[in-house]
């Protein structure tokens, strides 16, 4: 009789793709991009905050086909670092605490609002965003004891878990760090540091324009100090001179007060 072997958990294939593109379009991709940079951002200080885009989530051991990418997961507890896919086993049994979704057109309300919801209420996510760029909505979920019931009002909501504020601004979707400054692309990153550059650079024309203004004052001085020394020394020795003038004068018997001098 053959026995026959069943796969343990560790033969267990976890595909690291779910075939999916990152984003239908470029509208997307920056959003999903400028949110999951931002966070990073927000959490640089932090070794123990995870932030990815586009991972597969396997929150149950020997269940691959239990899986989600989310546009973007924000784990807190986990450390910094790549991954090829999220495991929650391998992780201390942490699940991505908020996770961001961007719609996209082939997107449907079942499947971001049904299926994704189901899905993240029932393996621990705590807060649940997201955001139609196409229809300009805004939606918000949150977690109370087993369940993620939906925030009433997005506009002006501060995330408890990250601090970072949402609005509207016309049909745009912005985020705000906790300190008010808000959430930048990528290339306004860029055109930040460019504008930085650029006046570090003109700061540094100006020291050393004012720096060459201090060496021409210190020099002027000095050719004054020069100039007042050799006067000095000419009025010392026109003195002398006449000194000695008087004292030959008065060798030869010449009273020198009878001369006007």
């Amino acid at each position: 009789m053959v026995q026959q072997l069943h796969p343990t958990t560790d033969d267990i294939f976890y595909p690291e793709s779910d075939g999916k593109p990152l984003a239908d379009n470029t509208l997307q991709f920056e959003l999903i991009t400028t949110i999951k940079y931002g966070l990073e951002a927000l959490f640089k200080d932090d070794p123990n905050v995870f932030v990815a885009g586009d991972l597969l989530w396997y929150p149950e051991q020997g269940q691959p086909k239990i899986n989600q990418a989310p546009d973007v997961m924000v784990v807190l507890g986990r450390p910094k670092g790549h991954r090829r896919s999220y495991k929650t086993w391998v992780e201390d049994n942490i699940n991505p605490q908020v996770v961001f979704e961007i719609a996209s057109l082939t997107n449907t309300i079942k499947e971001l609002e049904d299926d994704k919801l189901k899905f993240y209420r029932t393996h621990g996510v705590e807060e649940y965003y997201l955001y139609d760029p196409n229809r300009a909505k805004l939606k918000g979920w949150l977690r109370t004891a087993e369940k993620l019931e939906p925030i009433p009002q997005m506009l002006g909501w501060v995330s408890p878990r990250l601090g970072i504020r949402f609005e509207l601004v016309g049909s745009d979707l912005v985020l705000y760090y906790p300190n008010g400054e808000r959430f930048a692309t990528y290339l306004e990153i860029i055109e930040l540091k460019d504008l930085a550059q650029q006046q570090a650079e003109q700061e540094r024309q100006r020291a050393e324009q004012a720096e060459e203004a201090l060496e021409q004052a210190e020099e002027a001085l000095e050719l004054e100090r020069l100039e007042k020394q050799q006067a000095s020394q000419r009025a010392e020795q026109a003195e002398a001179s006449l000194q000695a003038l008087l004292e030959q004068l008065k060798a030869k018997g010449i009273d020198p007060e009878q001369f006007e001098l």
